[in-house]
């Protein structure tokens, strides 16, 4: 059983209309790779305390896809058991938001364990932001007010640390190369907005970009790791597999 994980700051675009968003190309490519004509989504946004209008937000942007969607929320109870519905799904989508009340929530209700099981059963699990960094072992977040701190909870399905919104917010490049340079986090791995990372197994395979742009200049990922005493970035362009060949585990 192949098992895929695609960790993203991206996932969605714009489209000129205020709070309207369409599928991006690692979505799309989360869909594909189902090998389903309809696939089944289930969207989880509990990093936003399961928030009505980002939830019909994505409800509304896949609804141009050929997929039938589905939703776990938390909010006031579980509206489904998550033990039932997501080893079920096709796709799993983790919206952003905070990933420290993600994680609590996620171990009160008992959600960790089904997404591991959806995980080895074949799910996709995908999201964004905090719905990227869950699936590792940590990662810089914002969860706890406007100064960035780690997180080293997460689920740890892929045995890296992970930085999201790499080239869009300041603090986030040089704290996860301090996490990891301190063995506080594990080699790790960072996306751009509008970058995703396709995982099979806990082997990074793809880099996807959203949106176009130039593969040499526009949003990548990273691979941030220690070797000796000093921290290696290396960057790993959208489509272009080669990028991947030397990943590593982490230390």
């Amino acid at each position: 059983m192949t098992t895929r994980i695609l960790a993203t700051s991206g996932g969605f675009t714009g489209t000129g209309l205020w709070g309207v968003q369409r599928p991006g190309r690692t979505i799309l490519r989360a869909l594909a790779l189902t090998g389903k004509q309809r696939p089944r989504v289930v969207l989880v946004m509990t990093a936003t305390g399961d928030d009505p209008a980002y939830l019909a937000r994505m409800y509304s942007a896949l609804s141009s896809t050929s997929c039938d969607v589905d939703h776990l929320a938390l909010f006031p109870q579980p509206n489904r058991n998550p033990a039932d519905l997501l080893p079920a799904a096709d796709v799993v989508w983790v919206g952003g938001g905070s990933v420290a009340n993600l994680l609590s929530l996620w171990r009160l209700h008992e959600v960790d364990a089904a997404m591991r099981e959806a995980w080895q059963s074949g799910t996709i699990l995908a999201g964004v932001s905090a719905g990227s960094i869950c699936w590792h072992v940590g990662g810089p977040t914002d969860s706890f007010g406007s100064t960035l701190r780690p997180i080293t909870n997460g689920l740890g399905l892929l045995p890296f640390g992970n930085g999201v919104h790499y080239d869009s917010e300041a603090q986030r490049r040089p704290l996860l190369q301090t996490l990891v340079s301190d063995g506080v986090l594990p080699t790790s791995y960072a996306t751009d907005d509008y970058v995703g990372i396709l995982y099979e197994g806990t082997t990074p395979v793809e880099v996807i970009c959203d949106v176009d742009a130039d593969p040499s200049t526009g949003p990548a990922a990273y691979r941030i790791e220690r070797i000796g005493n000093a921290i290696v970035e290396t960057r790993l362009t959208p489509g272009d597999p080669a990028c991947l060949e030397q990943a590593v585990t982490p230390d």
